[in-house]
């Protein structure tokens, strides 16, 4: 157990090592974060911070919602992916915009209407659900407005520099057009362009949306060829004795051709078993729950970390790691990966379709114990 005085105070101390901390501290921050004040007695070396909380993120309020963001800005070691949390009070907007990167989004709570448009002129409209996704192609414009109950989203983005704050949007690109070229861009009088906004309006507030049958426009060109919106939650899991796994990649959710995705439900006492990704970085937003995330970065070096609700996580290609629900709710969390498949490797798949004699070999232990090992995958566990 970790080291506390009387007054149930977390202390740096365990088996008669460390000690007491009379200084200044944030004690909140140490009832958070037990493996960090006392780490497991495997952790060694120095590995980079793997852990940033939206909550230490900085917040821009606008008149319809709010938005903070986790870029490689707050989490140095997080290069491939960048995530937002927003949310859009009822009948709001996130204008009308586009970006350099792909946009990957989990509805978190509420619900919102999705447009965009593509190269060819083929639009896409859609109403999605706490649990639903979306994903919009980079370059592809296109808009999120709230429905009745207002709406809470991740956004996840597939480049750990990019910055919500400079994205690309039809009020700012307006602004910043000389309006008799505007005008004669659009067939307009230069009168009718008077009110048009004098800067980008970025989240602003609007009437909730007609139903969704009577807000279709018809394009001549037809509608996108895949839809960019999937039901994640909706997919069957698959069940273990630990929990649930649900995988969303281009294999089930076509459009999503740059980010793949798991959403993991660990039971308490539940493992997110010991594994590494062969084709890319992970990075991780925690739902609910509490939990500690293991990480093992080659050459003996080795680091533990706590996650709660709204913390982002991130693992280094190819770092060996396991996530434990240390709670006594279910640990929910997002995997995210830069590529259009998810991939993992079991360790115990591994040692178990490896002669097992060469198993025993290695790890100084019975080979009738290596042969009992499951030849199958099993992503949580007991």
């Amino acid at each position: 157990m970790n080291g506390s005085d009387s007054g149930n105070v977390p202390q740096p101390q365990i088996d008669g090592r460390g000690g007491v901390d009379t200084g200044p501290r944030n004690v909140m921050l140490d009832l958070q974060n037990p493996d960090l004040l006392t780490p497991p007695p495997t952790d060694h070396g120095t590995l980079p911070n793997m852990k940033f909380s939206f909550s230490m993120a900085h917040t821009r309020m606008e008149e319809g919602g709010w938005t903070r963001e986790v870029t490689q800005r707050e989490l140095p070691i997080a290069t491939t992916l960048a995530g937002v949390d927003m949310h859009l009070n009822p009948g709001a907007y996130r204008e009308l915009h586009w970006h350099k990167e792909a946009e990957w989004a989990y509805v978190l709570e509420g619900s919102c209407r999705i447009g965009a448009v593509d190269q060819d002129g083929r639009n896409f409209l859609d109403d999605v659900r706490k649990g639903d996704l979306w994903f919009f192609p980079k370059g592809v414009p296109h808009y999120i407005q709230a429905l009745e109950e207002g709406v809470e989203f991740l956004l996840v983005f597939d480049d750990g520099s990019f910055s919500e704050n400079s994205t690309f949007m039809i009020s700012d690109f307006f602004a910043h057009t000389p309006r008799n070229v505007l005008a004669k861009n659009l067939g307009w009088t230069p009168e009718q362009l008077e009110r048009m906004p004098e800067r980008e309006k970025y989240i602003f507030s609007g009437q909730v949306p007609p139903p969704l049958e009577s807000d279709r426009v018809v394009s001549p060109a037809g509608d996108v060829p895949r839809t960019f919106s999937h039901r994640m939650h909706a997919q069957e899991p698959l069940r273990f004795d630990g929990g649930t796994v649900r995988i969303t990649d281009s294999t089930n959710f076509a459009a999503s051709t740059t980010i793949s995705a798991a959403l993991v439900e660990l039971e308490p006492g539940g493992l997110r078993e010991l594994h590494w990704h062969p084709t890319n970085d992970e990075w991780q937003y925690y739902i609910s729950g509490f939990g500690r995330m293991g990480v093992f970065g080659s050459s003996t070096l080795a680091r533990t970390f706590n996650f709660q609700a709204g913390d982002v996580g991130y693992v280094p290609f190819a770092y060996g790691h396991y996530i434990e629900n240390l709670g006594n709710e279910p640990l929910v969390f997002l995997e995210m990966f830069r590529d259009p498949r998810f991939a993992d490797i079991s360790a115990t798949q591994w040692m178990a379709n490896t002669p097992p004699q060469v198993t025993a070999d290695t790890l100084n232990v019975p080979r009738d114990l290596v042969e009992s090992l499951p030849k199958t995958k099993r992503p949580v566990l007991r």
